[in-house]
């Protein structure tokens, strides 16, 4: 495979800020048109990557120069009264910059659905965008996939979201609609093959994974996978597109704006009927449980590379209870002092919390705590700590266990307590003039309907615990300075 030179727009995009590592592993040169650079900066592969400064709605000279393969990811769904319009002008601006830099070959990721059905706007409107791409003399390969399945994706945010919050589900008719979801990383494989594909290719290639469902069976399927109780749905004819569109916007992370539309498509049944895509590149699909559980995971740890409100558009708006690398709900309680003692020093006081030291305020509290954990079955308080100083990764404090020790900077403690939900403590500590911050986090993030309620109902406790354990943190980095570094 001769390596090439490949233009790829939606960068700071879900799709596309996992195509571009994909592409530089395959030995090609990647460019990156952004309208500003600096959200790329915090990406691994920032240095490895050809950076354009530019709007795909406008001058694309310098972005087409030299370019083999063109990957067309932008998407402009609900930016708006007119995005449908703008889409297709973004679309036909793109192909002619790439006609007149002799690009040889457009690739664009559009959406599954039968073209002769009555389809939603947004299926509509991601045909149009082909059509325009297709319309000159380059080659061009659109893509059409359906529901994409990974973590950060808006759509498994809303399949998440819906399944874990509600164990009892008042539905409209279409969650019984038969759609083909994918895999993320079938997408990019997808898109990797159409790029390298080394004889003439055109025209569309329908994509899915191996299994056909409804929506009702994938949040069977999920509840399944994440360890939840059987969900029961009961459907009503009476649920408009726009009320579920406004309770998914409740409910989730995805807003009303962009769950509009999607909820309007998946009123189509998207499968796959032209099977082209699989016999020009036979590769095994992952199937749906197994995309599903491979979500789940990369969500729990937070190894999440894109998510689906990364790129910039006014819909892309996290909740302000979402952590900053997913569309997944994590509830926190944040505080910060400014330690009157030089980092190191503050760091240690950090690694004695727990055992027999206590946790410095609100002793009885931990303790009730503790107990009711081990009713519960859990470890409670019991364990302790293995030193009284010193801390590494993996070992138990009381009912948590060390996560993650980054010496001087970061330590992060991972609940093994009984909750509907996982939990976290976590300092960071960093100098502050003659001193240090020391910033607390404790982060939640709940499974179902339940440990939303739990995290509310503790609220009031945290209040009396949190401030006193980072003040007793604080206290403690002022007044001991003879104990062995963590």
């Amino acid at each position: 495979m001769t390596p090439m030179r490949v233009l790829v727009t939606g960068v700071s995009g879900y799709v596309g800020g996992r195509l571009v590592p994909e592409l530089l592993v395959c030995g090609h040169t990647v460019r990156c048109v952004v309208r500003d650079p600096r959200k790329l900066d915090a990406a691994p592969w920032h240095p490895e990557v050809e950076i354009v400064r530019a709007d795909v709605g406008g001058d694309l000279r310098e972005a087409m120069d030299r370019v083999d393969v063109a990957v067309f990811l932008i998407h402009s769904i609900g930016e708006g009264t007119n995005w449908i319009a703008r889409e297709r002008a973004i679309a036909e601006n793109f192909r002619r910059a790439a006609e007149q830099a002799g690009v040889r070959r457009i690739v664009y990721l559009g959406g599954l659905g039968d073209d002769d059905a009555d389809l939603s706007a947004h299926l509509r409107s991601r045909h149009d965008v082909g059509r325009a791409l297709a319309s000159g003399p380059i080659e061009t390969v659109e893509l059409r996939a359906a529901v994409v399945i990974g973590s950060g994706s808006a759509s498994f945010e809303m399949l998440r979201y819906l399944t874990e919050v509600l164990p009892v589900m008042v539905t409209p008719k279409w969650v019984h609609t038969r759609c083909q979801p994918i895999s993320i990383g079938d997408v990019l494989r997808y898109l990797v093959a159409a790029i390298e594909y080394p004889e003439p290719l055109s025209g569309v290639l329908e994509i899915g994974g191996p299994d056909v469902v409804s929506y009702a069976e994938m949040m069977a399927i999920y509840a399944r996978e994440a360890g939840l109780t059987r969900r029961r749905l009961i459907p009503v004819p009476v649920l408009t597109p726009r009320l579920s569109s406004l309770w998914i916007g409740l409910v989730t992370p995805v807003p009303a704006s962009l769950a509009r539309p999607l909820v309007d498509s998946l009123v189509n049944t998207v499968v796959v009927r032209d099977h082209r895509a699989e016999r020009l590149f036979p590769f095994e699909r992952v199937p749906l449980a197994q995309a599903i559980h491979r979500a789940i995971g990369r969500t729990a740890v937070g190894d999440i590379p894109t998510k689906f409100d990364d790129a910039s558009s006014p819909v892309w708006q996290a909740n302000p209870t979402d952590p900053s690398w997913t569309g997944g709900t994590e509830l926190t309680d944040v505080r910060d002092v400014i330690v009157t003692a030089e980092l190191h020093q503050a760091w240690q006081a950090v690694c004695r919390v727990g055992g027999d030291r206590g946790w410095y305020s609100g002793e009885l509290l931990w303790k009730a705590r503790g107990l009711l954990d081990r009713i519960a079955g859990g470890p409670g308080l019991r364990r302790g700590r293995r030193d009284p100083d010193h801390l590494a990764i993996g070992e138990p404090v009381d009912f948590w266990r060390v996560e993650d020790l980054e010496t001087d900077r970061r330590l992060v403690l991972h609940a093994e307590m009984r909750l509907p939900g996982e939990a976290w403590l976590e300092w960071t500590t960093e100098p502050d003039g003659s001193g240090t911050r020391l910033r607390q986090t404790a982060r939640f993030r709940p499974r179902g309907l339940l440990g939303r309620v739990y995290w509310y109902a503790v609220a009031p406790f945290h209040c009396l615990v949190f401030p006193g354990l980072i003040r007793g943190i604080a206290h403690d980095a002022t007044h001991r300075h003879d104990a062995p570094p963590c």
